[in-house]
């Protein structure tokens, strides 16, 4: 046989789906396994240098640690400040407001006050009953709403800061300076006095001398243990 006769070489494929001797279910080549997704690497095929690796966690440096940890303190220091001066703030505006509803309710109350005196004056002649008593009651009630009490009755000791005296004379009944006439009520709002009671003050005739202070006289030689010659 020359070589011109030689019979093609025959190739066999095994293409059954069944491995005949281990039982096994096979792949054919190009194809994906059962089950695989599209688009997967066949088992030992290695990944492609164009394909894009799994992501991984990124990596912060030192560096980069020490800066956020300085915006945080700096972002802590910002809120803390604004939080004092939102704080301030509230504590002024409700200082302020008060302070408005005080004065508002003294200038109300001030707007009383001779109405209260000509209420006492009737009350001292007995013409104080029927509907004017009636009225009267609801106008002193105004002044027990707003805080404001009256002040300044007879045998009060003379105080200057609630006092004024507009009339002088002395007795010997009296220890110390006395308002023995309340000539027009005093009136006050918690330790704020809003009107002066105008008294007439008696003082004492005879009032004791101010204490002296002790003084230290001066010691003798023979006190102060001072030698003495004979």
């Amino acid at each position: 046989m020359t070589a011109g006769d030689e019979q093609p070489r025959v190739v066999i494929r095994d293409k059954r789906r069944i491995d005949p001797t281990t039982g096994a279910v096979r792949t054919p080549a190009g194809e994906q396994p059962a089950g695989a997704r599209p688009g997967t690497d066949l088992p030992g095929e290695q990944m492609s240098e164009h394909e894009t690796p799994v992501a991984e966690q990124p990596q912060v440096a030192d560096g980069d640690g020490a800066d956020l940890s300085q915006q945080l303190a700096e972002r802590t220091e910002d809120l803390q400040r604004v939080t004092a001066e939102y704080a301030n703030y509230r504590r002024r505006v409700d200082r302020d407001r008060s302070l408005v509803v005080d004065q508002a309710a003294e200038r109300f109350a001030a707007q009383l006050f001779p109405i209260v005196d000509d209420i006492e004056r009737a009350r001292d002649h007995g013409d104080l009953t029927g509907a004017f008593k009636v009225v009267a009651d609801r106008v002193l009630g105004l002044l027990d709403g707003l805080g404001v009490e009256a002040f300044g009755t007879t045998g009060d000791e003379f105080d200057p800061a609630l006092h004024e005296a507009v009339m002088h004379d002395t007795s010997a009944e009296v220890q110390v300076p006395t308002a023995t006439t309340v000539l027009r009520q005093g009136f006050r709002r918690g330790d704020r006095v809003l009107r002066t009671a105008m008294v007439a003050v008696t003082e004492p005739e005879n009032p004791a001398p101010p204490a002296a202070d002790p003084v230290a006289a001066p010691a003798s030689g023979d006190e102060a243990g001072a030698p003495t010659t004979d």
